[in-house]
């Protein structure tokens, strides 16, 4: 991990209930204070941090966009992602679809069966529509975690295309009878499994791979349709 990369860290530490004084980066990031300074100056020019009179404010998004810059930058992922807030977490994952030419909407809400529904992301690019539970956890992922979890998104998947066309959903592409819609679960870091019943588990540094490789695979794995929904009996925990 470099300089840079502890700095950003302790900012993330030090922001995540409001501004912070710089003589406090200072003491949380055990460096210089010139370089401290320098080092603050320049994530200001970038539009990261926001510095006055040796206050320092930053943004939810730019508390975003710093753990992604930490994390490119050498960061340690569960060190990092621990200091962000659950909607952090989730925008890391909506940038990773949007940069992969996906359209995104975050934490959709839809009835069907006479219950309430929530997604944390959808994600569409046709004909694919990757249907995504954002789990923050920090340790690896057991197997009846695993099971759990990743039946529910799949119960998930399953009711949003069944409730479709749904005039509550307003998205263009969900209304698509050519659509696959497939279940995955995004998790914080590697766990033991990658896939449940072929349902994808993607620790949070893979999804960037996961969504550009998605479209050649696609097919192999388990999806929801408007016609009907593949056998998940002969996939397994793998």
């Amino acid at each position: 991990m470099n300089i840079e990369s502890d700095l950003l860290i302790s900012i993330l530490n030090l922001t995540r209930d409001g501004p912070v004084s710089q003589k406090l980066i200072n003491n949380e990031a055990n460096l210089p204070a010139s370089l401290v300074e320098e080092l603050l100056r320049k994530l200001q020019d970038d539009g990261l941090v926001y510095l006055h009179e040796s206050i320092l404010e930053v943004t939810s998004v730019q508390r975003l966009r710093l753990a992604v810059r930490a994390l490119k930058s050498g960061g340690d992922l569960e060190r990092v992602s621990g200091f962000l807030q659950w909607k952090e977490f989730e925008g890391i994952a909506a940038i990773a679809f949007e940069s992969n030419g996906y359209t995104v909407v975050r934490n959709l809400h839809f009835k069907h069966g006479g219950r309430r529904w929530e997604i944390d992301i959808v994600g569409w690019k046709s004909p694919i529509v990757v249907c995504l539970d954002c789990k923050h956890w920090h340790h690896g992922l057991q197997r009846s975690a695993a099971e759990k979890i990743v039946e529910q998104q799949t119960i998930r998947t399953r009711a949003l295309v069944m409730s479709l066309p749904n005039p509550a959903v307003k998205i263009e592409f969900l209304s698509c009878g050519t659509a696959k819609f497939l279940p995955a679960v995004l998790s914080l870091t590697f766990g033991k499994f990658k896939f449940y019943k072929g349902v994808p588990v993607v620790p949070v540094l893979q999804l960037q791979d996961f969504l550009s490789q998605l479209p050649a695979y696609a097919d192999s794995l388990p999806c929801f349709s408007a016609n009907g929904v593949k056998d998940y009996s002969r996939y397994s925990l793998q």
